[in-house]
């Protein structure tokens, strides 16, 4: 982006006045566009940016051969040492259960800061290639998001700690065993208690029992736990509440009201996102004859997916979350909350810009549906604000109803952040003689003020055992690579208690240890594999009466059970109902924050860091931003106007002796005086994909600010930095593309308006309509469900064999995703509304592309579908020129290394062609997957069923906002949904006549709110 591209801080005002003196409904996609500058202009006038055909500079290119290098994999990369030979050898007797050209697909599970999510993987002759969620799994039912679609791709990441490291040299898991055993022996013979474990969240119990037992083992030594994406104040919150350790769960299955304070439902941080969102998703899903839908509330500080798809949002300060809390409870008259007719003065005293009227329409709202709603509270928000949040829960009677109080999933629940405090006491005190790091790196990760490295290169023996040789493992006499989850055995448990079996899928390809087989190391019982510990603790659990008989009269016959539904049946949870501690107290209101602050989120692809190597996440959009390949300083425009920025300048965040340089992102929608720093990015040691990406957050973030923080100071430092977006990216030029309306209009009218609503009729045409005598594949996208989260968009690349480009060419528009999400905004710049819209190829019966391609590649298929034949394509590019959709992708470099790097192949899906430089491509409506279902009912002697096809982006969406099928079958899923009258076609004024259409949006405001003058979003 050039600097004449970027709206200036002197042009914030004119942008503000722009929207105001607009009439109608206006959405825009962009800062830049909303400005409609003069480059702007010319780059829509391209089709493709300048210089498109060739790399300019050469550093650039040498950059890109870089990012290929790892998860588009540079060959080999095995250390020192050679993959093992093999001879390639016919079966004497092939399994019966492998047939080539059949996939298999295992229950497993994956796990992410403690939680397991139950999925099911899909395997080519013992290759996994793609990851779907298990039906069968209360944390999945069958979708995934775009973290657990990449999960494929990091088994294969030749980037991956491949040997036992000594002092960062290379040895062996026997020397390592020789060295941890006499090490062990001495501290026992002189009955030392110098062992410290340091873990993450453990759920599982096989990993639990080890641990235990180790402990017993050794008495004096200590277990720690740390998690950089830290739950310590929902775990302070419920002992302030209750007086005990709690984990409440929610079930929006029942609700109709739901309140989010500065909480994202649907991010990966938040445990059973996935199964939120399916849940809150049907509660959405408005039909002709379906209007009722829940009402969603969120106070949001850093623009969320969550406040995007809200009825009602508003931005507060994280430091001011806790006295709007502290308001609404007293306007309830919820017991324990300390002066409570100052609390309302107190918020109102905050000019925070939110009506005393709206807050008590809020309460009011929420006690006209006792126990049909629900107070959720962010997990960055402190222990105080989650307290209030259960107290709010209790007074509403949402306990045992919408909100389900449970034991922690975790097996040993502690303040994670007191925890690893400690460990660093201990190390600095010499107390520790051999500490053990189980896959963390909080060399990298742990709270600045804590200065963990200092303390722990104290300690005599340090090891460290990870996917990773990280900035851990550097400081660690030893380092032990770790398996993969679809490459090792274990268990852990979901977000509702759910026991979740984890099995492999290929042989560890990297010479990796299980954590319970280190853990049976240091017990010294080495010779045991996984498999084996794993089968032994759940016989003993069987013999115990804890594995429900039912699941078969052996052992044997329930282990097998097991392992096919990838879950032990029954094991979730149970609700555990407990009222509010005697004495409970909110405490006191907290004062006014001072200064800039700092709000440190997990990132939206790369979480904590730990996926920072994933090439497919790293050159996924973020949702909101659409930023790729770095982190950004995230400013309102009011906040960059006030300290002279805009888009990629370099600023100084600063607190005290700490300090970090990142570049400026201005977001719509953020709240003033904050900046939103994403975390996971500035790594050191990790691979050659993620190296150098970014800047590094955690420097700034300290053990008591975990969330945010107050106090800071912002300075431009008149440097640049170039920043990777695609918002503007495949523009359709301002064409009246989304549709948004009100649930109210839609029950007195059955439709919404909409002025430009127009598609022609078949006399409109010179064309003649296409006659399909078999089957019309079709697909609907429901607007109103889709929340951004991108996880179809990586479900696509897994499936298609979809190539990473790296940042330089996604900045010069060459990215290759075959699903876009644009993200839309209407309204205010400071409050605007947000809607998103996926777009594909559209599959259009008078497709514009196929007259103009002068080699017939791309053609109209009897079924509807608009089919590429790859071996024709010559690259002419007219088919992308004539597109006014914007779906097309070509190939402009050997992107998808077809010259055959070995673990690059071992990924791909064999049902799909790999393309090669010089080829356009673009979404196939899945026809592998048509085919194959055609094919398996062909076998079985039957027709095609609804429902016998389902796309990867259909399949993996937790909303289930993508419906497929045939529209020729009257009585299929596809077509009741285009008979719904919310249903409307993109750009069909241009005659296309394109197959995938949308289910227009639905807001449902409180009318009293609404009414009482709060800003009516997407209007001027």
């Amino acid at each position: 982006m050039s600097d004449t591209q970027r709206p200036r801080t002197t042009a914030f005002a004119a942008l503000r006045t722009r929207l105001l003196t607009s009439t109608g409904k206006r959405y825009w996609r962009g800062l830049e566009e909303l400005a409609d500058s003069e480059e702007f202009v010319q780059a829509l006038q391209r089709e493709f940016p300048e210089q498109a055909s060739e790399l300019a500079d050469p550093v650039s290119r040498r950059r890109f051969l870089q990012l290929m290098g790892a998860s588009l994999a540079l060959a080999g990369a095995s250390a020192c040492t050679g993959r093992t030979p093999e001879k390639i050898v016919p079966y004497v007797r092939q399994p019966e259960e492998i047939v080539p050209g059949e996939p298999l697909y295992y229950a497993s599970a994956l796990t992410l800061g403690g939680y397991a999510t139950g999925v099911l993987v899909e395997s080519h002759m013992g290759r996994p290639t793609k990851i779907e969620g298990n039906p069968e799994h209360p944390a999945s039912l069958g979708a995934t998001d775009s973290i657990m679609q990449a999960e494929v791709l990091g088994l294969y990441d030749p980037d991956r700690s491949q040997v036992v490291l000594r002092n960062g040299r290379i040895s062996t898991w026997e020397k390592f065993l020789a060295t941890i055993t006499t090490q062990l022996t001495t501290m026992a013979a002189a009955g030392s208690g110098g062992l410290r474990l340091l873990t993450g969240r453990v759920s599982s119990p096989t990993l639990a029992d080890q641990i235990e037992r180790l402990l017993r083992r050794f008495p004096g030594a200590r277990w720690h736990q740390y998690e950089p994406v830290s739950r310590v104040a929902a775990h302070r919150g419920g002992l302030q509440a209750f007086g005990e350790p709690v984990e409440a769960r929610y079930d929006f299955s029942r609700a109709e009201v739901v309140l989010t304070l500065d909480a994202d439902l649907f991010a990966a941080s938040m445990p059973g996102h996935v199964r939120y969102l399916r849940d809150l998703a049907e509660r959405r899903r408005v039909r002709k004859d379906q209007r009722e839908m829940v009402r969603l509330y969120a106070v949001d500080s850093s623009p969320s997916l969550t406040g995007a798809w809200a009825d009602h949002r508003w931005r507060l300060r994280a430091a001011e979350v806790g006295a709007f809390a502290r308001a609404l409870a007293a306007l309830l008259a919820v017991p324990g909350v300390r002066d409570e007719g100052e609390a309302l003065a107190r918020f109102e005293s905050l000019d925070t810009g939110v009506k005393t009227e709206w807050l008590q329409a809020l309460a009011e709202d929420l006690l006209a549906h006792r126990g049909r709603c629900a107070v959720v509270p962010g997990e960055e928000q402190p222990a105080a604000v989650h307290a209030l949040a259960h107290a709010l829960n209790a007074h509403l009677g949402n306990h045992g109803s919408t909100v389900l109080l449970a034991d922690p999933v975790v097996a040993r629940p502690v303040d994670e952040i007191e925890s690893l405090r400690e460990l660093v006491e201990e190390m600095r005190a010499g107390e520790v003689e051999l500490l053990v790091i189980l896959g963390g790196n909080p060399v990298y990760d742990a709270p600045a003020d804590l200065d963990f490295l200092e303390a722990m290169q104290r300690v005599p023996v340090r090891v460290h055992h990870g996917l990773y040789a990280d900035e851990t493992a550097e400081y660690c006499h030893w380092h032990v690579p770790a398996t993969h989850a679809l490459e090792s055995w274990g268990d852990a448990r979901a977000w509702d208690g759910t026991i979740t079996f984890v099995q492999p899928l290929i042989e560890p390809l990297y010479n990796g240890r299980a954590e319970i087989e280190l853990l049976a190391a240091l017990l010294g019982q080495a010779e045991r594999n996984a498999r084996d510990i794993l089968e032994a603790y759940w016989r003993d659990a069987w013999g115990a009466g804890r594995v429900d008989r039912a699941l078969g009269p052996t052992f044997e016959r329930a282990w097998r059970r097991m392992l096919h539904d990838g879950l032990l049946p029954g094991s979730a949870l149970p609700h555990r109902p407990r009222p509010l501690r005697a004495g409970w107290d909110a405490g006191p209101s907290t004062p006014a924050p001072a200064g800039l602050e700092v709000l440190f989120r997990p990132d939206p692809a790369v979480y904590d860091g730990r996926f920072a190597n994933n090439g497919w996440l790293q050159e996924t959009p973020r949702p909101l931003t659409k930023l790729t390949w770095d982190n950004a300083a995230l400013l309102s425009p009011r906040t960059a106007e006030r300290h002279g920025v805009s888009n990629g300048d370099v600023v100084t965040i600063r607190s005290g002796d700490r300090s970090v340089q990142a570049p400026v992102w201005v977001q719509p929608g953020h709240a003033e005086g904050s900046v939103t720093l994403h975390l996971g990015y500035g790594r050191r040691r990790t691979g050659r994909v993620g190296r150098g990406a970014g800047f590094d957050a955690y420097r700034l973030r300290t053990s008591a600010g975990l969330g945010f923080d107050t106090g800071f100071e912002i300075a431009a430092t008149g440097a640049r930095y170039p920043l990777a977006s695609t918002q503007l990216h495949h523009s359709m030029q301002g064409r009246d593309l989304v549709r948004v309306g009100e649930l109210q209009e839609f029950r007195e009218h059955g439709t919404i308006h909409h002025p430009h609503a127009h598609e022609p009729g078949p006399e409109d045409s010179l064309l003649p309509p296409w006659k399909y005598e078999g089957h019309s594949w079709a697909m609907e996208i429901d607007l109103n469900l889709c929340v951004g989260c991108n996880g179809c968009v990586t479900a696509c690349q897994a499936e298609n064999n979809i190539p990473i480009v790296g940042k330089d060419q996604v900045a010069n528009g060459r990215e290759m995703h075959w699903i876009r999400i644009d993200r839309y905004y209407g309204g205010s710049l400071d409050e605007p509304e947000t809607v998103f819209q996926p777009v594909t190829c559209m599959h259009c019966d008078n497709a514009p592309c196929e007259v103009v391609c002068p080699v017939a590649a791309t053609v109209h298929g009897s079924e509807g579908l608009n089919e590429m034949v790859y071996n024709r394509c010559v690259g002419t590019r007219y088919c992308a020129n004539n597109c006014p959709y914007k779906v097309r992708r070509f190939n402009f470099l050997d992107y998808a290394d077809v010259s055959g790097t070995p673990e690059l192949m071992m990924q791909h899906n064999p049902d799909v062609t790999v393309r090669s430089r010089g080829v356009m491509e673009k979404c196939t409506y899945c026809v592998q997957r048509i085919n194959r279902a055609r094919q398996e009912a062909k076998i079985e002697g039957r027709e095609l069923r609804d429902g016998d096809v389902v796309t990867a982006c259909q399949q993996a969406c937790p909303a289930q906002a993508i419906v497929f099928g045939d529209v020729n079958d009257p009585d299929s899923e596809i077509a009741r949904v285009r008979a719904e009258p919310l249903h409307y076609g993109l750009l069909v004024e241009l005659g296309t006549r394109p197959r995938t259409n949308y289910l227009a949006r639905l807001r449902n405001p409180n009318p009293a709110i609404r009414d009482q003058g709060e800003h009516e979003v997407g209007h001027a």
